[in-house]
């Protein structure tokens, strides 16, 4: 089979031999739904290639944790991290005193080893042509090729792929590009993707009609969106049945036909409303399906899977994630589940908090700080869902803080994807901005954290804004 990624062929290759001929290997990945999926396909095929594996995961891999890492010696694979502590890794790797192979997406920061996979290494780009998930995937694939293992087909793996790159928030204008579509071309030809052109409305498989467009938040359309009784109206008037003995419909419950004359009614009601151009695009776009498994589940959906991969780490039960990626379908999935439900009342409860609340604005960027109120491993979430929201304007960056139990100020910044093609790279400004303060940060360039020592905010909001200002001008 041809490779999926051909540019990072050679360094998959070399990786994947690298893997093969441990004894044993542990692998290190980040805690989101990009870094458990990632560990998910990574640890599958090495498994199957005959390799003893176990697993860490991780919030974050700050320079003690690499060096903790280092002291067990003997080979680790990164995945979905390990590119921002190049330099620490070259370091401990020239003395020997362990292997790091490193599959990630990220920015590499300045350094160099020996195995490292990253689509920036071969002019990819990481924040929307490949996920940390797909670059696992091109090395999984690798690994059960040089293995001589092809069955089951390495290519279903390909189905987590896409499920962490939807979860990265890696669609562009509606849909996986580069090598993230030639991942899911992958796992379209062994039909464990299935994709279409459909409504861009979380909760598709799992969300009762009226609340699917109550909660349109991504694109809102004035008397639906926050508007249950409107949301209601609209579907009545379009003859959509919407009591049945099974309860509520689902959008996937609805014909091909029924969809497309809802989807058209929605369309022409935004214009009506005066959405913008842009915003009524976005109503609009591809849909992955995983066919596998059952209907009107959170698994069946790629955007509804990772974010209930995304509920089970930020409330430190990532290993509940993993299992589900796994194929655990029994308990880990009741319990990831219970986590989602708990996961959906703190956002919605911290959105509300900050378009409550408003942010500070400086010259380039507006900023919020969360205190305890809001979690800090989801303080990234809200702020990226709370732009446009209240008073925040969703045109500037937003940057948001909140105070980790352990200490330290957890940094999530996110913004509009169209500034982009201004210059901006969050995740360049924050580690530049975070390295003034003593503290660590990075990621990518519409999306990226930080941890900085509590009391250096404003000296921290100044920095970042100098170079954000840089960036755009």
């Amino acid at each position: 089979m041809d490779p999926p990624v051909p540019a990072l062929h050679d360094r998959a290759v070399a990786a994947a031999d690298r893997l093969l001929a441990a004894e044993s290997v542990r692998v290190v990945s980040h805690d989101d739904a990009d870094g458990l999926t990632s560990a998910a396909i990574a640890t599958t095929a090495l498994e199957r290639a005959g390799l003893a594996v176990d697993v860490a995961i991780k919030h974050g891999l700050d320079e003690a944790a690499i060096d903790d890492l280092a002291t067990t010696g003997g080979t680790v694979l990164f995945t979905d991290l390990g590119s921002g502590g190049l330099d620490r890794l070259a370091e401990l790797a020239d003395t020997g005193s362990f292997t790091p192979v490193v599959a990630d997406h990220h920015e590499p920061a300045d350094g160099s080893i020996e195995h490292h996979l990253n689509p920036h290494c071969v002019g990819l780009d990481g924040g929307r042509e490949l996920a940390g998930a797909g670059t696992a995937y091109v090395l999984a694939r690798t690994v059960l090729d040089r293995a001589g293992v092809d069955e089951p087909d390495p290519r279903e793996l390909a189905a987590l792929a896409v499920v962490g790159a939807v979860g990265d928030r890696q669609t562009v204008d509606g849909e996986l590009v580069g090598a993230n579509a030639a991942v899911a071309a992958d796992g379209e030809a062994v039909g464990v993707i299935e994709s279409g052109t459909d409504l861009a409305i979380y909760g598709t498989q799992t969300r009762p009609l009226p609340k699917l467009l109550e909660y349109t938040t991504d694109v809102r359309i004035p008397g639906i969106t926050g508007n249950r009784q409107g949301a209601i109206r609209f579907l009545e008037d379009l003859d959509v049945e919407l009591r049945t003995e099974a309860g509520w419909p689902t959008w996937a419950d609805l014909g091909p036909e029924k969809r497309t004359q809802v989807a058209s009614a929605l369309l022409t009601r935004a214009v009506e409303r005066g959405v913008p151009a842009e915003r009524i695009d976005a109503l609009v776009g591809t849909s992955y399906i995983l066919p596998r498994e059952e209907p009107g589940t959170q698994l069946r959906d790629a955007s509804e899977f990772a974010t209930l991969l995304n509920a089970t780490a930020r409330y430190e039960e990532s290993e509940i994630g993993l299992a589900v990626c796994r194929g655990d379908r029994d308990g880990a999935l009741d319990r990831a589940e219970t986590l989602l439900k708990n996961h959906r009342r703190n956002i919605s409860a911290g959105i509300e908090s900050l378009a409550e609340t408003g942010t500070t604005e400086a010259e380039h960027l507006q900023w919020v700080h969360a205190g305890e109120q809001i979690r800090a491993t989801i303080v990234g979430i809200v702020a990226g869902m709370a732009l446009g929201e209240g008073d925040i304007d969703r045109h500037t960056p937003i940057v948001a803080f909140a105070n980790k139990p352990d200490g330290g100020v957890k940094v999530s910044a996110r913004a509009n994807g169209r500034l982009g093609d201004r210059g901006l790279n969050l995740g360049t400004a924050l580690r530049e901005a975070a390295t003034t303060v003593g503290g660590e940060g990075g990621g990518h360039a519409m999306a990226a954290g930080a941890t900085i020592p509590e009391g250096t905010e404003a000296t921290f909001v100044s920095a970042l804004d100098e170079r954000i200002g840089a960036q755009l001008n």
